[in-house]
């Protein structure tokens, strides 16, 4: 049942990817030798191998600096406020928006983000990685963080005091035998 509560809402985070030097989106798919196998998070679903000297993000891990008492603020936190905000899509243009508007967006979104640590093509990034997700994994987006952090929390919490002895006991019967 864990496993469902990780695979909803914006914990689906930790699966998807940017690949520094490629464009879009990336669902990880599973560890290689090589690398990492990865799948295109667009119409394509074109699955590449990553090696080990790329640069790659895990949106989980990705957060918007900001000045106020928290140093930073979590991406899944900022996507949802844009969600609440915006709707399934931001309609301003990376590309043809000016850097005033796309200042303007971000602090309608996250008012106390810091102005001297996020630059403009960071802003583009957020408005386009929403724009992707809410498109191909609008799962992303069903449950709210608040509950899957209720739900999530207690039960990691629970098996792993649990599991710790029963996992030690089959380890050292395998390595007996």
């Amino acid at each position: 049942m864990s496993e469902k509560v990780e695979s909803t809402g914006m914990d689906l985070l930790k699966e998807v990817a940017n690949v520094s030097g490629k464009p879009g989106l990336f669902r990880i798919l599973k560890p290689s030798r090589a690398g990492v196998i990865v799948e295109s998070l667009d119409e394509k679903r074109e699955k590449t191998l990553i090696g080990p000297t790329a640069r790659v993000s895990v949106l989980k891990d990705v957060s918007i600096f900001t000045d106020g008492a928290e140093e930073s603020v979590a991406l899944s936190d900022v996507f949802l406020k844009i969600r609440e905000i915006h709707g399934e899509e931001v309609t301003l243009s990376v590309k043809t928006s000016s850097d005033k508007e796309l200042i303007e967006f971000l602090a309608e979104v996250l008012p106390d983000f810091d102005r001297t640590k996020v630059y403009v093509s960071d802003i583009k990034k957020v408005i386009t990685w929403y724009n992707l997700l809410s498109k191909y994994t609008p799962e992303a987006f069903v449950a709210t963080e608040g509950e899957t952090e209720v739900a999530a929390e207690p039960v990691a919490e629970t098996p792993a005091v649990e599991e710790d002895p029963a996992k030690k006991a089959p380890k050292k019967e395998k390595s007996k035998a």
